[in-house]
């Protein structure tokens, strides 16, 4: 995987014994590559973050579109979260493997031990997401929440 060292994991979960363990991607139905029992990692630590904040208590869902220059588009649909922190994990790369349809996303299909932990506090991070319009709301409501 050429120079990278490290991926990042972003949970709103602290770790319960010493591995990440596989789990399935919640847009599955539309990913095929997220439908995998796996974990799921990025090289990009402030992508990480919002995907731990995106799976905080009181978010109702969100959304990660393409990259503007180099700044993420990210949306929060019903609330911003109701906790204080998220944990970002460090995981080394060998056994992880770069997904076809998204180059920032990357899998591995055992479960993985961090090499370090971070305690993230959520309000440090909120610029990195913004809450979605009413219309966009609306949408992403009826497509997602039957």
């Amino acid at each position: 995987m050429g120079k990278l060292k490290v991926l990042f994991h972003g949970s709103p979960h602290k770790l319960i014994g010493d591995k990440l363990n596989p789990s399935q991607g919640d847009d599955s139905e539309e990913r095929s590559e997220n439908n995998q029992f796996g974990v799921y990692a990025t090289d990009r630590k402030d992508l990480a973050i919002v995907m731990g904040i995106l799976g905080c208590e009181g978010v109702t869902g969100g959304s990660i579109d393409e990259y503007i220059g180099d700044k993420l588009n990210a949306r929060i649909y019903g609330g911003f979260p109701k906790q204080e922190y998220i944990y970002v994990y460090h995981v080394p790369v060998e056994t992880f493997k770069q997904t076809q349809i998204d180059k920032r996303q990357f899998i591995s299909l055992v479960a993985v031990k961090p090499v370090k932990i971070e305690k993230i506090k959520v309000k440090e991070f909120t610029h990195l997401i913004r809450n979605a319009t009413k219309e966009e709301t609306t949408y992403w409501m009826k497509k997602y929440k039957k």
